[in-house]
Parts: C-alpha cells; sequence; structure tokens
C-alpha cells in the first residue's frame, strides 16, 4: 500500500500546493479507513485496489480532483458512506465524481440476450453520465481495467458475466474514446472467460510467431536509427508494438485462420519530433526498403474518428520479410495511448489562473459525437430504442467519409448515402435523390468505404422513400425516415 501512494504523488511530480497535498493525504487515510476490514476475493486488503485506479489515473494526469474519486469510487458503494460527507470532507467536485461512478457501478449488464428494460435504461443513464463529465467513464474504465485482473477469484458465472460486460461495453467505449491501450488490455483480459475455445487456439495458432518477430524487429532497429541519422533525423525512440491477442483473432476470422497472412504480429514504431519528420522518415524508409502495395495509411492528414494520427506503412524489409511500420510524434504516441485523456485541462498541472478557475473538459473537436449523444436522448423516448441506437450507431466499428468541402463524418460500418446525408442535415436526407461517391453516380443503397468523398443531390419538395428504410445503417436514420413518412419534420 505505501508503495502506491508513493507512486501517486511520484506521478504528480511535485505539482500540488499544501492545501491539494494534505487533501490527497486525507483521501489516502480516508479510504483506508473505510475498507480497513474488508478483503478482496483474491485475499489482498481492499484498499489496494482503489490505490491502483487511483495510480492509473495519476498516470493520465486528469487533476487531483479525479486522483481523489479513484481514491474514493467505492466507500459510498461498499462502506455505506453518504456523499454529503465525501462533499463536505472534500469538496463539490470530489464529490459529484464519486456520485457519477457509485450510480455508474450500480448497472448490471446482462448482454444481448437480455431483454430487460430496467437494465437498459441503466446503460442509458451510463452513457448521459459520460456526456456531461468524461471523467467519470475513465475512472470506470481504469476501475474496470485492474478488476478484470482478478476475475480468476470470482465465481464463473461472474466472470463470464463481468467479460461479456468488458468486451461488448466497455472495451469499445474504451477505442471510441480512442484510449487503445486500456481498450486492448479489456479485450485481452475478457477474451478467455467469453470464448475460452477461441482463445486456446488463438495461442496455439500464433505459437512463437510474436516472439521471432521482436527479434527480427530488434535487428532492424540500429540499422533504421542510422540511416535515419545519416540523413539528419535523431529518432526520439524506436520500439515495436505487438498486437494484442484478441485482435489477432479477429484477424485470423477475416485471413481465412491464415496466420501467414496478417503482417503486423508485431510492427515497428518510429517516434520523431515533428509532423515534418514523419514524412520524411516516411520517404527514407521507402528508400530503404520497397513498399507493399496498398498498404499505406496516412493518419495524419486523415486522423481517426477517435483522434488517431500515425504514419502506416508496410515494407519488404530484410531478407523479404514483410513489417509494418508506424511512424508519428510523441504527442500522436501519447494520445495513440491515452485518448482523451492527453487533451485534459489537466495536462499541466501549472499553477494558472486558468487552471485555478477551470472546471470540467471541453472535449476537442474531434470528439464533437459526444454532444450528440445529448440528441439522441431527445430522439428516442423509450429506454429500448436508446440501447438500439447505441449498439449499432455508437459500439460498431466506425467509417469516415468526406463532404465535397472536406469536413469529415464519423459513420458506422456500412453506413449508406442515405445515412450519411441526414447526419449533414435531416432536410438534405429527406430530399435526396442521386449520390456522388468520388465523383462517380452510386445507388442510393451504396456501402460507403473511409476515405470517400460523397455529396448529395436534392430535390426541393421530395419526400423519402419508404424503401430506403430497408437498407439504412443507423437507427437515427430509420427514425428520421419514419417521421418524415408520417408528416413531422418536413418542409
Amino acid at each position: 500500500m505505501k508503495n502506491l501512494k508513493k507512486k501517486i504523488i511520484e506521478n504528480l511530480n511535485g505539482s500540488l500546493s499544501e492545501e491539494e497535498t494534505a487533501l490527497l493525504e486525507k483521501a489516502f487515510d480516508f479510504a483506508e479507513q473505510s475498507h480497513s476490514e474488508q478483503k478482496r476475493q483474491s485475499g489482498e486488503p481492499y484498499i489496494n485496489h482503489p490505490l491502483r485506479v487511483a495510480l492509473t489515473i495519476s498516470q493520465m494526469k486528469l487533476g487531483i480532483n479525479a486522483i481523489i474519486a479513484g481514491i474514493l469510487h467505492d466507500v459510498v458503494e461498499d462502506c455505506n458512506v453518504p456523499i454529503s460527507k465525501i462533499r463536505t470532507e472534500f469538496n463539490e467536485e470530489v464529490a459529484f465524481l464519486v456520485n457519477g461512478l457509485t450510480k455508474v457501478n450500480k448497472i448490471q449488464y446482462k448482454g444481448q440476450k437480455e431483454d430487460n428494460i430496467a437494465e437498459k435504461e441503466n446503460y442509458r443513464n451510463m452513457i448521459l453520465a459520460m456526456a456531461k463529465d468524461l471523467r467519470i467513464i475513465i475512472i470506470k474504465l481504469a476501475d474496470r481495467l485492474d478488476n478484470m485482473k482478478t476475475l480468476w477469484s470470482l465465481d464463473p458465472k461472474v466472470q463470464t458475466k463481468k467479460a461479456l460486460e468488458t468486451l461488448e461495453i466497455l472495451a469499445p467505449l474504451a477505442y471510441r474514446l480512442g484510449m487503445t491501450d486500456i481498450g486492448s488490455q479489456l479485450e485481452d483480459l475478457a477474451f478467455p472467460y467469453v470464448f475460452p475455445e477461441e482463445y486456446k487456439l488463438t495461442r496455439k495458432i500464433l505459437g512463437k510467431r510474436r516472439e521471432e518477430q521482436k527479434e527480427y524487429i530488434n535487428k532492424l532497429a540500429p540499422l533504421t536509427r542510422r540511416k535515419l541519422q545519416e540523413n539528419n533525423i535523431e529518432p526520439k525512440e524506436i520500439k515495436f508494438r505487438t498486437k494484442h491477442l484478441y485482435s489477432v483473432w479477429r484477424k485470423l476470422q477475416k485471413e481465412e485462420m491464415d496466420i501467414r497472412r496478417i503482417y503486423d504480429l508485431v510492427a515497428m514504431r518510429i517516434i520523431v519530433t515533428s509532423v515534418e519528420e514523419c514524412y520524411a522518415t516516411l520517404g527514407i524508409i521507402h528508400q530503404m526498403w520497397k513498399p507493399v502495395p496498398g498498404r499505406f495509411k496516412d493518419y495524419i492528414a486523415l486522423p481517426k474518428p477517435n483522434g488517431y494520427q500515425s504514419l502506416h506503412t508496410t515494407v519488404f524489409a530484410e531478407n523479404g520479410r514483410i513489417v509494418e511500420i508506424q511512424i508519428r510524434t510523441s504527442q500522436m504516441d501519447e494520445e495513440a495511448e491515452w485518448g482523451i485523456a492527453a487533451h485534459w485541462i489537466y495536462s499541466s498541472f501549472k499553477k494558472t489562473d486558468s487552471y485555478k478557475k477551470k472546471k470540467g473538459f471541453s472535449p476537442p473537436k474531434n470528439f464533437y459525437w459526444i454532444n450528440q449523444l445529448r440528441q439522441w436522448q431527445k430522439t428516442f423516448y423509450k429506454s429500448e430504442e436508446f440501447l438500439n441506437a447505441l449498439k449499432v450507431d455508437f459500439f460498431k466499428n466506425r467509417i469516415f467519409v468526406l463532404t465535397p468541402k472536406g469536413d469529415i463524418i464519423d459513420l458506422p460500418d456500412g453506413a449508406t448515402p442515405i445515412d450519411f446525408a441526414y447526419q449533414i442535415h435531416t432536410d438534405i436526407g429527406n430530399q435526396a435523390t442521386r449520390a456522388l461517391v468520388n465523383g462517380k453516380l452510386v445507388s442510393l443503397d451504396y456501402k460507403l468505404q473511409s476515405g470517400e468523398v460523397v455529396e448529395i443531390i436534392t430535390k426541393k419538395g421530395k419526400r423519402p422513400s419508404s424503401s430506403w428504410l430497408e437498407f439504412v445503417k443507423m437507427n437515427e436514420t430509420r427514425k428520421r425516415i419514419q417521421d418524415a413518412l408520417k408528416g413531422k419534420n418536413f418542409i
């Protein structure tokens, strides 16, 4: 326990005022006393769990109040401490975060097979809590990450239930927030409980391939560094990224279970100083080794909807072996790991006026979809409708397409031009007649692909067709079409 406290304080790097330091110490004592008689199912003292959660939050630099909320996140639910006491002993913001976490933790997810309206209402509340303050969900993700590491100590039925919730709801939510590292850890921890046979099969197919690939890339690293230095680029770091097990399983399904067709089991990652150096490095890499056609992706010019930025290329490296190489700046690398948390207003603990006055968090522009959640609660009055929309429109794999002006529109995989049109404006959707993709006419049920430029041709006074309901992807689109057919929201 003392070691965990020490690490939390070290992560704050001497940034706290005397008053904040005293408040943190008070939180340590309060939580230790509240949990003093409790032990985890694993047999360890309970206090270790909230301290590990707080440690993760301190690494994200979400601010002293979020760290304290991580320390205290279980005292209301598990120790019967009233939220009013948290407010009195600490402050309003800590009480708000702890109260939000307490509500979220009461959610009991039973999976798609259950048709439980009350459960769906709870999930509606969870998402609304996220839209109000993302720190509640980020702390929840840190909480679940630690709990998954001791899942082995629970009853098998509870294991399956928690793992299913992690795989279907929380891991996708982490990815949606750009928190790739936490998302992949959650998936790998849940994988053996939800799909035990597939987990064993994946490990068997994978064998020693990842370790062999690591050794190979470690041999490439000094060669790559030397070549970059010859061209006046000093890489800050050259490391490797290992594809996590659940991701390997999903890729195997796409590649007909042939492990030889997965080239990114281990990828080389080159960290440089600037965007200019990213592109210069790419040119040098392509001089060293021939690129594999069709495998280059520029996520710097066109970031993923969750903010991810990097250059990805696949090359025929030494001895003709195919290797994926990722090139990014330090800031891009940090944002790829921590996602939206890397944009936090408390990313610096400098004592400025803005630091003292600012409360809450305004998400960056590329996370505009967070505000859309509030619109969904107005559109879908019934909890069942809301959750169904959520499962398709929010958690499913995403694509991004462009308007003719270059604006990025974030859509679920499988979306059509009609879905795109309604995301621009209800009137554009209602009056759509034709669609152009990359300048070519396509059918209105065409499945859009990431990176395509989409233009909708409209005709004033036109009404939507009921046949659209048969092929549109988004529940939100379907709702707007139905409203228009009933004469609502139509000019």
